[in-house]
């Protein structure tokens, strides 16, 4: 099969790589209709982490080809959605709802990979949810972005308390971030600001529901928002970026007692012990437990009530990936979707 390995920063390649196969009685082994570049991937393209032949990929939608013999709820032929994170179902933290922190959790991306044209799924039941039917070829982009983008920034406004009679802040307007707005419109809030210095980004999300824009960041984009609030800050604010700045813009801009939904991967963030104390803020974040939202998330798709979809602003054929790379680090795209 081609895949996508990360050789070094910078260094993407489609490679020829061994079909999986079944090892595990609880395997799966799918055939991929499309995948995708994360955000996230562009922290080892740009050398904040260090690759070394890295198969790249955590986000797949696809038709199951094969599944071992313990396997209970998928058919060969069965079009499934899969978490970023592997999970077993089983065990005390998943049935406590927090399948992407599994015992017997696995990192796709790496071990695994998903930019490819075909991946081996471990715990099949508890990473796969099947939908109702074969979509519809329209449906496949939102299917996509239910794996990670759409399940996080769902987590995102989730862990926020976005609902009812909240103003929810953004701060990134990336896939994650634009969807944390799709997803806090979902749940009901009243009032929406994403903070977003790109016109094609601030008009997505207000497709999707924000209210307001701010243009500035860091402690002027907090003053920013304290001027739109009342001078307090909002109720809900979801982090989807990961660096010190932004954080400390998510936190600085939350009033007391609110709530932070931070999923940005975080990288080199310090929190100052004293700020935090005294912010009386509420913090929850880390890997989304995608595999927990699949199902509802999956029908609102089916049910075409959201368009998550909308968030890949450009689509290339899996062996045009190091062009994704290079097209979302240059700012080019917010989200590319490679067809497999």
């Amino acid at each position: 099969m081609r895949a996508v390995i990360m050789h070094a920063p910078g260094d993407v390649r489609v490679e020829d790589r061994e079909d999986p196969t079944i090892l595990e009685p609880t395997d799966a082994v799918i055939r991929l209709a499309a995948t995708c570049i994360c955000g996230s991937d562009l922290w080892p393209y740009r050398g904040a982490d260090q690759p070394d032949h890295q198969h790249m990929g955590h986000e797949y939608v696809g038709v199951v080809e094969e599944i071992g013999d313990a396997v209970e709820t998928l058919e060969v032929g069965d079009f499934v959605v899969g978490s970023f994170v592997i999970s077993c179902g089983q065990c005390e933290i998943c049935r406590e709802g927090h399948p992407s922190r599994c015992v017997n959790a696995i990192f796709v991306d790496g071990e695994i990979g998903t930019q490819a044209e075909r991946a081996r799924i471990p715990f099949a039941d508890g990473t796969l949810v099947k939908t109702p039917g074969t979509p519809d070829p329209e449906l496949i982009p939102s299917l996509l972005a239910a794996s990670d983008v759409l399940g996080t920034g769902w987590f995102a406004a989730d862990a926020a308390q976005a609902g009812p009679g909240k103003t929810v802040a953004v701060v990134g307007d990336g896939a994650v971030g634009l969807l944390g707005v799709l997803s806090a419109q979902q749940m009901g809030a009243e009032r929406i600001i994403i903070f977003s210095r790109h016109a094609d980004r601030q008009a997505l999300a207000r497709e999707f529901g924000a209210t307001d824009v701010i243009e500035e960041r860091g402690d002027a984009g907090v003053e920013r928002l304290k001027e739109l609030t009342g001078g307090l800050g909002a109720h809900s604010m979801i982090e989807a970026v990961g660096t010190q700045e932004s954080m400390m813009q998510a936190i600085r801009g939350t009033r007391p007692g609110g709530h932070i939904g931070f999923v940005g991967v975080s990288h080199d963030v310090e929190l100052p012990g004293q700020e935090l104390f005294f912010s009386a803020v509420h913090l929850h974040g880390g890997p989304a437990p995608v595999r927990r939202y699949l199902p509802e998330l999956i029908q609102l798709i089916w049910d075409r009530k959201i368009d998550p979809g909308k968030v890949f602003d450009l689509t290339l054929p899996l062996e045009q990936a190091p062009e994704g790379y290079r097209a979302m680090d240059e700012r080019r795209a917010t989200k590319v979707l490679l067809s497999v």
